[in-house]
């Protein structure tokens, strides 16, 4: 069974999981590091999803779209 939990990294190096786990002795672990604060994670997440949503930024569908926009 996979599962993720979240983490800090202390300053010497250790690790500290930020809820309780419970595991066999021996499992093994992949740890991802994720750099800088949590706003660093936000803004790579909206750069990594801007190339899926580039089809959206068209006058096509800002024009099939534009009947939303009339309330404001």
């Amino acid at each position: 069974m996979l599962s993720s939990i979240e983490a800090i990294v202390e300053k010497d190096g250790r690790i500290r999981p930020l809820e309780r786990i419970t595991v066999r002795e021996g499992t093994h672990a992949i740890i991802t590091f994720l750099t800088g604060p949590e706003e660093d994670i936000v803004n790579d997440t909206a750069l990594l999803s801007e190339a899926a949503l580039s089809d959206w930024n068209r006058p096509e569908e800002e024009e099939a779209w534009a009947y939303l926009q009339k309330g404001r």
